[in-house]
């Protein structure tokens, strides 16, 4: 069976919080998910990701962000950017690899951005900091939710704890 979800987890694993895409897509991958599901990971969005997103009913993007409380978790949902159709550098936003995939190949998934407000982007190796961890539980939960919507036949995978409880304070 081919994949109906794509889940991309994209972020620089050598910029502290900024890879908690990466990180929560590879928690994605050592959890039980139905066969519809594939789930990747990624330093930075290509160009070449366009063909895989073409061939899925719907995509999820998983990464850092600068804006927002540090902790923050949103969603949002996205739609192609035409306006950068001219470009096709060497990374891409998601809504560009979107507009890529309509003009290339005819079609547009539905899609989704979920980000986590990071709190600190200095050099540390795949090393979150406790808001990203807890952060990144949240971004499980929402990327659980939707792949779990009535009427996509995709049923809601049980994501195994990632970052152990909430630090509190």
């Amino acid at each position: 069976m081919t994949a109906k979800t794509l889940i991309i987890g994209y972020g620089s694993p050598i910029r502290g919080d900024d890879a908690i895409g990466p990180l929560a897509a590879e928690a994605l991958m050592a959890a039980p998910l139905p066969g519809e599901v594939r789930v990747i990971a990624r330093h930075i969005l290509t160009a070449e990701l366009a063909a895989e997103i073409a061939t899925v009913e719907r995509v999820i993007f998983l990464d850092a962000s600068v804006t927002g409380e540090p902790g923050e978790v949103r969603v949002q949902t996205l739609a192609p950017d035409a306006s950068t159709l001219s470009s096709m550098a060497h990374f891409l936003s998601p809504r560009e690899l979107l507009a890529w995939c309509q003009a290339l190949y005819g079609h547009q998934p539905a899609a989704w951005l979920i980000t986590a407000t990071g709190q600190s982007f200095t050099y540390a190796h795949c090393r979150l900091s406790p808001l990203a961890m807890a952060a990144m539980e949240v971004m499980l939960a929402e990327v659980q939710a939707l792949i779990g919507r009535p009427g996509t036949g995709i049923s809601s995978p049980t994501f195994p704890p990632t970052a152990g409880p909430a630090p509190a304070g």
